[in-house]
């Protein structure tokens, strides 16, 4: 290729992405009518050549494959995936609210009496198992070791006397056995020493009980300073907290509630006229402002069988994965429900599909650096649109960056019929 043909082909390149650039509407998605009119455009300044690279295979569209290397993808921000399926059918939409799984939430209470010495936690914060959340002085742990000390005493007071009550059985035995002392006395001996080994016995075991209960509250059984502490007892997020220093603890008494917010419910207001379209177990598809982009996918978990009296609404419970914590508590949500009558099919982001003459198409990822266009049918005009033909649900659609794959297309097929200059 000659420097004239060369600058001629760049010419043609910078004309193609300032043309698509122009007819680019909403994220990048082109309208049919201006992109058809920039081919006119092109092709009226290249009239010399009459090449026609326009018939494709059958569900093909475009001049063949685009190449792009892996590191140009994540630069022009490619993402290409395998689409969902659902629904664009007319669903029932309605407010819901975020809130915790009620078996996925626990009460946490102090173990014993005592009061708040440290405080680890706090409404809103994220904790892990097995962290510490508080430390109380725990008074009960210290009445328990005074008892566990008069224990130990009465064990060894019991020892000694068992000791000696031993031998006393021995010495009336032997004397027993000469004729020296009557059978009754050597009974009344043996019965002092196995009465004194029962009393023994049962002491040790209160000793054990009590070390056992100083354990639990986490407290050393040799004595030491008396402070438990509450622990997460799984991952989760502080949803409520009742613990200051200097407060006042014990059993019954809730000093923090841990929820685990890997799966939630948003529950959905239902009015009385819809109810009848809703029932436990269909799709819903979750939206939340802090998120416009990105749909939570879950289903109807159960329908309260309670109106609210003032607003005629029954709550339909929502069971939705959070397994990125996204959805936090008390969050509003926009909950769409399918009619029964839905079918499903692949949802495509609108910015996925671009037009080349009028002709709707997608870009699928054949290789890690090869793209292909492809012409599909799509229904609906919003963001997702119903993806009616021409693409598999194994296929990866380019669902991000669609409009640069094109704006590179479109400068490869121009090079090629000028590449003979």
């Amino acid at each position: 290729m000659t420097g004239i043909g060369m600058t001629r082909t760049l010419g043609l390149v910078t004309a193609v992405i300032m043309l698509c650039a122009c007819g680019g509407t909403d994220g990048g998605r082109s309208q049919p009518a201006e992109v058809g009119q920039g081919q006119q455009q092109l092709s009226g300044n290249d009239h010399d050549h009459d090449h026609d690279h326009d018939h494709d295979h059958e569900g093909e569209a475009g001049g063949g494959p685009v190449t792009m290397s892996p590191e140009g993808q994540t630069r022009a921000g490619i993402v290409a995936r395998t689409l969902e399926r659902g629904s664009l059918d007319a669903a029932d939409r309605f407010v819901g609210v975020v809130k915790p799984v009620d078996q996925r939430v626990s009460h946490l209470q102090a173990l014993g009496r005592g009061v708040v010495v440290e405080v680890g936690a706090a409404v809103g914060d994220r904790v892990a198992k097995g962290q510490r959340l508080a430390v109380y002085d725990n008074i009960e742990a210290g009445e328990l070791s005074s008892r566990l000390e008069g224990a130990r005493a009465e064990v060894a007071r019991l020892t000694v006397q068992l000791v000696q009550a031993r031998r006393q059985e021995e010495r009336s035995r032997a004397l027993f056995d000469v004729g020296a002392i009557p059978a009754r006395i050597r009974e009344n001996a043996e019965a002092d020493a196995q009465a004194l080994e029962e009393a023994a016995r049962a002491a040790q075991s209160v000793v054990h009980g009590l070390e056992t209960q100083l354990r639990r509250f986490g407290a050393a059984a040799d004595g030491g300073p008396f402070h438990s502490e509450i622990v997460a007892p799984f991952a989760g997020v502080v949803v409520a907290s009742e613990a200051a220093v200097g407060e006042a603890v014990g059993p019954g008494t809730t000093v923090f509630s841990i929820a685990d917010l890997s799966r939630v419910f948003v529950d959905a207001q239902v009015y009385e006229k819809d109810l009848g379209r809703i029932r436990a177990g269909l799709p819903v598809r979750i939206r939340v402002d802090a998120y416009p982009e990105k749909v939570f996918g879950g289903r109807v978990a159960a329908i309260k069988h309670v109106l609210d009296t003032s607003t005629r609404t029954a709550t339909a419970r929502c069971e939705v994965e959070n397994a990125e914590g996204l959805l936090k508590l008390e969050m509003f949500a926009s909950v769409s429900i399918p009619g029964q009558g839905s079918t499903q099919a692949l949802l495509l982001p609108g910015g996925a599909v671009q037009y080349i003459e009028g002709r709707p198409l997608v870009f699928v990822k054949s290789s890690a650096d090869k793209f292909e266009a492809r012409e599909v049918s799509v229904r609906g005009t919003g963001d997702p649109v119903e993806l009616v033909s021409g693409i598999k649900d194994s296929d990866q659609v380019v669902v991000s960056g669609a409009f640069q794959l094109k704006s590179v297309m479109l400068a490869n097929k121009l090079e090629s019929g000028h590449s003979h200059d």
